[in-house]
């Protein structure tokens, strides 16, 4: 990854929250802003959360990316402590199909709630995560970012490696790129809206006319988190005045 530096300063939020359909790429972007920052990062869906019962009085808060979880401990006491560690864990089709989106999205507000206490994170949302107004509490206690992408992109690239583990697009009919699209098309007009409440817009239809490209599928993930700080800057120094 090409060396990318950020020249700021002014005042220090609490983290960046990246928005966005699914397949937009936040995942992606969001580790490349992590590591520039040197922030810890979060992968966007939560599944379930498990209360322990020990002397520490924890309680484990899963997250997932496609095939894993993460672990995050939050020890109560005078401060929380977050601990990270991969586990195998239960896909999220599995947890739509048994459980429900209503649970789901319920935990996914609980550990964004606890999250937004953290400071020096990155968390990559949920697709829907944008939906619920109390989430937009937790997520403007740091700095959010849209990254829109064209909807025939994230068809495209959705139907590449294919809808299994995405539970939201298994309810229309037709070819799997019509079928993606159609549905992807029904979810972005509920949820753009939504998606406006980011401090930050990332367009990858303007960084392709900027660099020339005319395909969005070309650009790669570093132009975009490159964009990402860009435009990250702009609303920071709009904020606070800063030249």
């Amino acid at each position: 990854m090409p060396r990318i530096i950020v020249n700021y300063s002014g005042p220090q939020f609490l983290g960046f929250e990246i928005a966005g359909m699914m397949g937009s790429g936040k995942t992606t972007v969001g580790k490349i802003l992590s590591q520039v920052l040197c922030y810890s990062f979060f992968d966007r869906l939560v599944l379930t959360v498990i209360k322990i019962r020990n002397y520490f009085k924890g309680t484990i808060y899963v997250y997932s990316s496609t095939s894993t979880f993460s672990v995050a401990i939050f020890f109560h006491g005078t401060s929380d402590t977050l601990i990270e560690e991969e586990v195998d864990g239960t896909s999220v089709a599995d947890i739509f199909k048994h459980y429900g989106e209503t649970f789901f999205r319920d935990k996914e507000t609980e550990v964004l709630r606890k999250l937004s206490m953290t400071h020096r994170h990155v968390i990559s949302t949920g697709g829907g995560a944008v939906v619920r107004p109390i989430n937009w509490k937790y997520m403007h206690k740091g700095v959010s970012i849209w990254l829109d992408v064209p909807v025939e992109a994230l068809a495209q690239r959705i139907t590449a490696v294919g809808t299994n583990s995405r539970p939201l697009l298994h309810s229309e009919v037709g070819d799997a790129y019509t079928k993606t699209f159609m549905r992807l098309s029904s979810l972005f007009e509920e949820r753009s809206q939504a998606y406006a409440n980011a401090n930050a817009k990332v367009s990858l239809e303007n960084i392709a006319a900027k660099l020339g490209q005319k395909d969005v599928s070309d650009l790669t993930p570093t132009a975009i988190a490159i964009e990402a700080l860009e435009q990250i800057l702009g609303f920071l120094k709009s904020e606070d005045g800063y030249c």
